[in-house]
C-alpha cells in the first residue's frame, strides 16, 4: 500500500509540475491580383503545416514571377518549370476537373522548384516538385496528399529506422513467441496477439503512401479488439454470486475490484469465495525470469535507439513550445510558430508535463533535436513499463507483471511512439495509473482528470472510473465514493487549468482544441478518406451512429454489471477507448498505445500465473504430506 501511494503521489506531482509574393501565371492563364495573393497565403500556410524543420523554414516556397530568365543561382526558369509540370498527365487530369485553374512557380530550397495549381476559389489542387539542375520531376501530388505530407510515404517520417524490416519483424517475433503454446496452437490468445500485430499490414501500406489501402485496414482489428474486450469484461452479465467464506476486517483485496472506493478506514466485509471454475494456467515458451532479462535488454535498446536514431514529430515539438510558454507566463493557446501552427490542440496537462524537461534541457526556439522532447518520451515509456509491472503483480503476481512489461517493450507500436517522441505514451501512463489506484475513489478522480486533460479522448473513461467498485456497498458509502471522485476530479481539473485560463478564455481554448479537431479533414479515417463530396451523406450518418454508440457504451458501462476485478476494469476501459477511436475523424498508429496496456492486462490476466513454469511437479507422497498438513 505504501509503495502504491508513493507511486501515485509521484505521478500526480509530476503531472502537476508545470501548473505553477507574386504568383507566376501559367501560359495561357493569368490570375488576378486577388487570386495571386490568396495562392501565396495558401502555399505559406500549407508549407507551415506540412514541413517539419525549423521556425524559419529554409524549405518554405518562395514565389517567382513568370520569366524566361533564371533566378540567380538557378538553371531553370519559372516558365520552364511551369511547362514541365503542365505536361504531366496527372496535372492535366486534375486541371481538367477544375476549369479556370491556374498555376504558379516557387523556389523550393536551394536546388528544387515547386509548381502549385489552384482552383478558381484558391484551393490547391496539384503540386509538383522539380529538380533545378536536371529538370527531373521528383514528386507530384493531388488530393489530400498535398496538405498531408505525412500521407506521401516519406521514409522514416515517423520513427526513422524503427520502420525498417530488420527491426520491425524481429520485434513482432519477440512479442509473439514467448506466449505461443505449441501444445494448443489454436488457443484464442494466439489470435489476439496476431490481431495486435496486424496493424503492421496497414502501416506497411502507409509507409508507401498507399492511404486508400492503409486506412481501411485499421478497422478490422479495432472492431475485433472491441468485441474481445467486451466479452472478457462480461459487460451486461451479472457476476456469479459468491458464497460467503467468513468475515474479514479491512478493505478488500484490490484485485477483486470491490474494495472500499473511498479509500478510507476499514470495515467488516464478506470475502468472496473463489470462482467455481479455476483459471487456466498460462504456458510460456520462455520462462518469466528470462522474460525479465529480456525486459532489461529491450529497455536499453529502446532508449539507445531513441537517443541515436529518432525524430521529434510535431506532437513532441508542441509539448516543448507549450512548456516554454507556461514557464514564461505566456498564453498557452494561440500564436504558435508557423511550422507548428496548430500545436496547441491538446489539453493543458500535456504541456505541463513537458515543463520539467524543458526547464532542465532548455529549448533553442527552433525545431531542432529538441532534447526535452526526447527525455519526456523516454520517461513516459519507462513509466508505462513500471506501471504495467505493478498492475500485473497486483492482479496475478510478479509473473504477470514481468509478462506485461515485456509485452510493452517488445511490441513494435510502442517503440513507434517512442521513436517519434510523441506524447501518446503519456495517455497510457495516466490511464494505467488510474487502474493501479482503482481502490481509491479520490485517486481515480485525480488520474481520470489528468488523462482527460492530456488528450481529450480519455474523458470517456470518467463514468466507468466514477462508479467502479461501488457494487454491493451500502448507499451512504456509495454516495461518499461518488462524491469523493467528483470532488477530486473537479479540483484536479481546476488546478491544471490555471496556466491556460490565466491568459485564455474558455472560448479560445475550445476553438483551438476541440473545435479544430472536429473540423479538420483527415484521410487517416474512413470518415475523412471517403466522406468528402461527392460522397453520399450516408457515411456521415454512419459516423454519427458510431460516435453515438461509443458515447452510449461509455455511459452504460458505468451502471451495467460487469466483471468487477482489475482485469474486467482494464478490458472495459480498453473497449471504451477503442470505441471512441472507431468514430474519430483523425486516427493514427500512435493511438494504439492508449489501449495496448489495457488489452494485454485483459488478455493475460485471464490465466493463472506462477513465477516459473519449469517448477517440478510435486510427487505423490509430497502431495499426500501437503494434504495431511492441511
Amino acid at each position: 500500500m505504501a509503495s502504491r501511494l508513493a507511486l501515485a503521489a509521484c505521478l500526480t506531482a509530476f503531472a502537476l509540475a508545470g501548473a505553477a509574393s507574386v504568383v507566376a501565371a501559367t501560359p495561357g492563364s493569368t490570375p488576378s491580383r486577388a487570386q495571386a495573393t490568396a495562392a501565396t497565403k495558401h502555399i505559406r500556410s500549407s508549407s507551415a503545416t506540412t514541413t517539419k524543420s525549423t521556425a524559419t523554414d529554409p524549405e518554405a516556397p518562395i514565389p517567382v514571377a513568370a520569366s524566361d530568365t533564371p533566378p540567380v543561382g538557378r538553371r531553370l526558369t519559372s516558365n520552364r518549370v511551369l511547362e514541365i509540370a503542365g505536361a504531366l498527365p496527372k496535372m492535366r487530369a486534375v486541371r481538367a476537373r477544375y476549369r479556370g485553374s491556374y498555376g504558379g512557380a516557387y523556389l523550393k530550397g536551394p536546388a528544387r522548384w515547386q509548381v502549385s495549381y489552384f482552383s478558381k476559389r484558391g484551393k490547391e489542387i496539384g503540386q509538383v516538385i522539380i529538380a533545378d539542375y536536371t529538370g527531373h520531376v521528383m514528386e507530384q501530388w493531388t488530393g489530400f496528399q498535398i496538405a498531408w505530407s505525412m500521407a506521401r510515404g516519406y521514409p522514416g517520417a515517423f520513427g526513422r529506422h524503427v520502420n525498417a524490416l530488420y527491426i520491425w519483424i524481429p520485434l513482432c517475433v519477440l512479442f509473439f513467441l514467448p506466449f505461443f503454446d505449441w501444445r494448443k496452437p489454436l488457443r484464442l490468445l494466439h489470435l489476439d496477439l496476431l490481431v495486435l500485430l496486424s496493424f503492421s499490414v496497414s502501416l506497411a501500406f502507409f509507409n508507401h503512401g498507399r492511404i486508400y489501402a492503409s486506412t481501411p485496414l485499421v478497422y478490422p482489428p479495432l472492431v475485433y479488439l472491441l468485441v474481445r474486450m467486451l466479452v472478457i469484461a462480461r459487460v451486461g452479465k451479472r457476476p456469479r454470486p459468491a458464497r460467503p467464506a467468513g468475515i474479514a476486517t479491512g478493505p478488500r483485496s484490490p484485485e477483486d475490484g470491490l474494495g472500499r472506493p473511498d479509500g478510507f478506514g476499514a470495515s467488516p466485509v464478506h470475502k468472496p469465495a473463489p470462482e467455481p471454475s479455476a483459471r487456466m494456467p498460462i504456458r510460456l515458451l520462455i520462462p518469466a525470469p528470462w522474460l525479465a532479462v529480456g525486459v532489461v535488454f529491450l529497455v536499453g535498446f529502446r532508449v539507445g535507439l531513441n537517443i541515436t536514431d529518432s525524430n521529434v514529430i510535431d506532437v513532441g515539438y508542441a509539448g516543448v513550445i507549450g512548456a516554454q510558454r507556461i514557464a514564461h507566463d505566456r498564453p498557452l493557446y494561440g500564436g504558435y510558430p508557423s511550422d507548428n501552427e496548430h500545436g496547441d490542440t491538446y489539453g493543458p496537462v500535456n504541456y505541463e508535463t513537458y515543463v520539467p524537461f524543458q526547464q532542465m534541457l532548455g529549448w533553442s526556439g527552433r525545431w531542432d533535436e529538441l532534447p526535452a522532447a526526447h527525455a519526456a518520451a523516454i520517461v513516459f515509456d519507462l513509466l508505462a513499463v513500471a506501471l504495467l509491472f505493478l498492475l500485473g503483480r497486483r492482479v496475478r503476481g510478479p509473473g504477470l507483471g514481468i509478462a506485461l512489461a515485456y509485452a510493452w517493450v517488445s511490441y513494435p507500436f510502442t517503440l513507434y511512439a517512442l521513436e517519434s517522441n510523441a506524447n501518446d505514451s503519456l495517455v497510457a501512463v495516466l490511464v494505467l495509473a488510474a487502474l493501479l489506484v482503482a481502490s481509491s475513489a479520490p485517486a481515480r478522480g485525480v488520474f481520470a482528470a489528468l488523462a482527460g486533460l492530456t488528450k481529450f479522448a480519455p474523458l470517456a473513461l470518467a463514468p466507468l472510473l466514477w462508479t467502479h467498485g461501488l457494487g454491493g456497498l451500502e448507499p451512504w458509502r456509495r454516495a461518499r465514493g461518488l462524491a469523493l471522485f467528483a470532488v477530486a476530479f473537479v479540483l484536479t481539473a481546476a488546478v491544471v487549468s490555471i496556466p491556460a485560463l490565466t491568459h485564455d478564455s474558455l472560448h479560445t481554448i475550445y476553438e483551438r482544441t476541440l473545435a479544430y479537431q472536429s473540423d479538420r479533414e483527415s484521410p487517416f479515417s474512413i470518415w475523412g478518406l471517403y466522406g468528402t463530396p461527392p460522397t453520399p451523406p450516408i457515411l456521415g450518418y454512419l459516423q454519427a451512429a458510431v460516435q453515438a454508440a461509443a458515447l452510449a457504451l461509455a455511459l452504460s458501462v458505468a451502471i451495467l454489471p460487469r466483471r468487477p476485478d482489475l482485469v474486467g476494469l482494464g478490458a472495459t476501459a480498453a473497449a471504451v477507448l477503442v470505441a471512441v477511436q472507431l468514430g474519430i475523424d483523425h486516427w493514427f498508429y500512435l493511438y494504439i498505445p492508449w489501449f495496448f496496456g489495457l488489452v494485454m492486462l485483459a488478455l493475460l490476466g485471464q490465466f493463472s500465473w506462477s513465477w516459473s513454469d519449469d517448477r517440478a511437479e510435486p510427487s505423490g507422497s509430497a502431495r499426500s504430506s501437503q494434504l495431511a498438513a492441511a
